[in-house]
């Protein structure tokens, strides 16, 4: 997070009379799919909240789990062998972020092997690594968006004590309207500024 200071200070004939500081919170966002295929409608979906945590004064990154390979967790694996370096990379990128966007795809009602195994071997660095603001969407080709996977989600990251927010995108009919790095649906775009601005404002609340 970034924090900056301003100073003003109120002079009326050659006195001071008081001196006012603010400070303004710039809110770090990492977004993320869980899905390693190249062209996802999820990963579309993370650039996008990407871009728009940034045009709302966040500093945002997107990262593809696709290039931070890892073994599915094995605990005899992890005592062999240790921590792969991968999941270090990540505990560092997500415990460097005040909070978190990320796109689930829907897989048979629940959310991806792929976020699953991330989560796991991330919090093998650091349990608490996910305990900070979560928004949560889903884009699907599907009529509903993705809401059972995310509910799925959801529900495991509560049991972690993790704060996500209560507001959360989904997308259905996704390949109609993300195309070329857009979201061509009036309605869902504004949906998503309000999903994103709900998680830059649970930031801002609690560094307040």
């Amino acid at each position: 997070m970034t924090i900056i200071v301003y100073s003003s200070i109120l002079v009326v004939q050659g006195t001071i009379i008081r001196e006012r500081t603010r400070a303004h919170v710039k809110p770090t966002i990492l977004t993320f799919a869980g899905s390693a295929r190249r062209d996802s409608l999820n990963k579309q979906l993370a650039r996008i909240a990407a871009d728009r945590a940034t045009a709302r004064g966040a500093e945002a990154a997107f990262i593809d789990l696709g290039d931070y390979k890892l073994p599915i967790y094995d605990g005899d694996l992890e005592q062999a062998r240790g921590i792969p370096a991968n999941a270090v990379d990540l505990a560092e990128l997500v415990d460097n972020a005040d909070a978190l966007f990320i796109a689930s795809p829907e897989y048979n009602g629940a959310f991806t092997p792929l976020l699953k195994n991330t989560i796991d071997w991330v919090t093998r660095v650091d349990h608490r690594a996910f305990v900070r603001p979560i928004a949560l969407g889903s884009a699907t080709p599907g009529r509903m968006g993705g809401r059972n996977g995310l509910d799925v989600l959801r529900a495991m990251f509560e049991n972690m004590g993790v704060p996500v927010i209560a507001e959360q995108f989904a997308l259905p009919h996704a390949t109609a309207v993300l195309k070329d790095g857009m979201l061509w649906d009036s309605a869902a775009s504004r949906h998503l500024d309000s999903v994103v601005s709900t998680l830059i404002g649970s930031v801002v609340a609690m560094a307040a």
